[in-house]
């Protein structure tokens, strides 16, 4: 018998698992593909050509689980773009931002704008640090019972709203516009020309299956700018060896700490018996019985297909079921026998180790989000492309690439019946043709591929609806709400269960957050019996 039984070993599940096994518990860890890490791996696709599979570029990975875990000397290296992005656009022309050039490459377009964005970026980043605060904290919980039990809660909330307080009235307006209004409309405030709202607007539909017109997408272009890479904010990197290496990794760590990770063990049922989880039994019939459950999987899926619903609060599992989850993301990784080159920027360059995005204004995106919702799929998508193999030739064959196609706006689920399965191949080579339209020759220099629709993202990764953050990032499920409200601190409503995974504060990317969040509530309660 263990101490904790974790189901799922995707990062967060390894970061939790690592917490409570240094803290001297005996953990288990129960994946039920033949690999650790859930989205964030790197696999094979073509022969002689490795990818990051599913989540491709990092950046949230929080500094705090880097060190604890010693990730770095367990064999983690993360390198920073030569160049952030790379926007073709219309007319042969293009913008490109980075350190150092990305103002000057506003001017081009808008000297207003130029002026302006030392500002914008600066005040962006006073509300991005109000977040980075948050990050590592288990959200206050509404609890029923009365002052005595709702005490704590509340004087946590107030350590929380002092920290927001703590701004002055233009830092507490911009908090409340970025959680509540669009970010077009955001945008729209600050710029005038189409380059820099684009490159600003992309991050906030990246995993967001709305417009970045939608109301609350401005959030998520926050959610985006918080992170890191090698001490360096706001700044996205590759992992050499691909996004895998940061959960190999973390399973080093783990291994080192005594964490028993049982690999191809689906897990079929979590065991309730006189009220409390204490255990989970795999599809093969084994039990792995625990003093506490923890679930890194998608809260839909733990509790529509693994807890008997007659345990559950009715009201929890009505809202669970209503619980938004679909991002409207169709993901690519090909094989490339030579370089793109693009009409706006022939040749090799710095630009090809950028987040190429391909989608020149905001009125694209949201053209392309109508479309989706109209006919399944948008017929110009929105597509951003890295090709790891320009920072890590460890990836493909000498002289040949991967590229990572991020794909939006697809819709989760076709209407009418019809199937992802059979119109999988049209959308991908939708996609490729639409790389193909600013470098002419991509199509033709493609020799594998692999396509994964948001119903192979669910079927692979058990991303319901295909939602790379576990479900919507939206007001009403975030911090205090999310997954459901009263439970934000990680405990389900069967004793002894709890969620460590991206459906819980702060959402998805892969950051660890809630793992290690998730770790501290489920110490705690162990350690009071």
């Amino acid at each position: 018998m263990s101490d904790v039984v974790i189901l799922g070993g995707g990062h967060n599940g390894l970061v939790c698992a690592f917490y409570l096994a240094r803290a001297g518990l005996k953990v288990t860890v129960l994946e039920r593909r033949h690999v650790v890490g859930g989205a964030a791996v790197t696999e094979e696709f073509h022969p002689g050509f490795r990818n990051s599979t599913a989540s491709y570029t990092v950046s949230l990975l929080n500094p705090k689980v880097i060190a604890d875990l010693d990730l770095p000397r367990h064999g983690l290296r993360v390198v920073e773009r030569r160049m952030s992005n790379f926007l073709p656009l219309p007319g042969d022309n293009s913008f490109s931002a980075g350190e150092g050039i990305t103002q000057q490459e506003v001017a081009r377009f808008s000297t207003k704008d130029a002026e302006r964005l030392p500002e914008y970026e600066r005040r962006l980043e006073v509300v991005a640090d109000v977040l980075r605060r948050l990050i590592l904290t288990v959200p206050p919980n509404v609890v029923e019972g009365g002052f005595v039990a709702a005490l704590p809660e509340l004087l946590k909330s107030a350590s929380i709203g002092r920290r927001v307080v703590g701004l002055d009235t233009q830092g507490r307006r911009d908090v409340l516009d970025l959680f509540t209004k669009s970010a077009g409309d955001w945008l729209d405030g600050w710029f005038e020309s189409d380059p820099i709202k684009a490159l600003f607007g992309f991050d906030s539909v990246v995993g967001n299956y709305a417009s970045p017109y939608t109301p609350g997408s401005a959030y998520v272009l926050l959610h985006h700018v918080f992170g890191e890479v090698n001490g360096k904010r706001g700044v996205w990197g590759h992992a050499i060896g691909g996004m895998g290496a940061i959960t190999q990794a973390m399973a080093r760590a783990c291994a080192e700490q005594g964490v028993d990770i049982r690999l191809d063990s689906p897990v079929a049922e979590v065991l309730v018996e006189q009220g409390r989880a204490v255990a989970a039994v795999t599809e093969a019939g084994e039990t792995f019985r625990g003093r506490a459950v923890v679930s890194n999987l998608h809260p839909r899926l733990l509790f529509e297909r693994l807890v008997d619903p007659a345990v559950v609060p009715a009201d929890f599992s009505e809202r669970i079921g209503r619980y938004a989850s679909g991002s409207g993301t169709f993901r690519m990784n090909v094989a490339l026998d030579r370089l793109p080159s693009f009409t706006a920027k022939p040749g090799d360059g710095d630009h090809l180790t950028a987040g190429i995005i391909v989608a020149p204004s905001l009125g694209y995106m949201d053209r392309a989000h109508l479309d989706a919702r109209l006919h399944g799929w948008s017929k110009q998508p929105i597509v951003e492309m890295l090709i790891p193999s320009t920072l890590d030739d460890s990836l493909a064959p000498e002289g040949k690439h991967v590229a990572s196609l991020f794909c939006q706006h697809v819709a989760p689920v076709l209407e009418d019946g019809a199937s992802w399965d059979d119109h999988r191949d049209t959308v991908a080579d939708l996609m490729i043709d639409t790389v193909d339209a600013v470098a002419p020759g991509f199509k033709q220099s493609v020799v594998g591929r692999l396509a994964l629709t948001p119903l192979d993202l669910e079927r692979r990764f058990g991303l319901f609806g295909g939602d790379i953050f576990h479900g919507r990032l939206s007001l009403d499920q975030l911090f205090s709400a999310r997954p459901v409200m009263g439970h934000a601190d990680h405990r389900m409503p069967v004793p002894g269960l709890y969620l460590c995974g991206s459906g819980a504060h702060p959402g998805g990317g892969v950051t660890g957050a809630p793992g290690h969040n998730a770790a501290s509530v489920v110490l705690k309660d162990l350690r009071r019996g």
